[in-house]
């Protein structure tokens, strides 16, 4: 599976079993987050992506540690530079 094969709305899920949100967009590599109530979105690296199965993401990570990531800001323009293989078309 490919970064352009995931859509809004799909459940992403942490290592523990918690959900953590559910895909608003999907960037080059990363994807953002949408959270419950007033929480900010969440800018997750696709490096932090273990599994997709049934249109949902798993998380390599726990609930916890992902609130604890500082994922709340867009990545810069920098991190957007491709290397040998653009993340964006990246299997998974």
């Amino acid at each position: 599976m490919r970064m352009t094969d995931f859509r809004a709305g799909w459940d992403v899920v942490c290592n523990d079993g918690r959900r953590l949100g559910a895909v608003k967009h999907v960037g080059r590599n990363y994807f953002v987050t949408s959270r419950f109530g007033f929480a900010a979105d969440l800018y997750v690296p696709a490096l932090y992506i273990a599994n997709v199965e049934h249109e949902t993401i798993h998380l390599s990570l726990t609930h916890e540690a992902a609130e604890q990531m500082g994922w709340e800001e867009a990545p810069r323009d920098d991190d957007f530079e491709a290397g040998p293989e653009d993340d964006l078309h990246r299997h998974i």
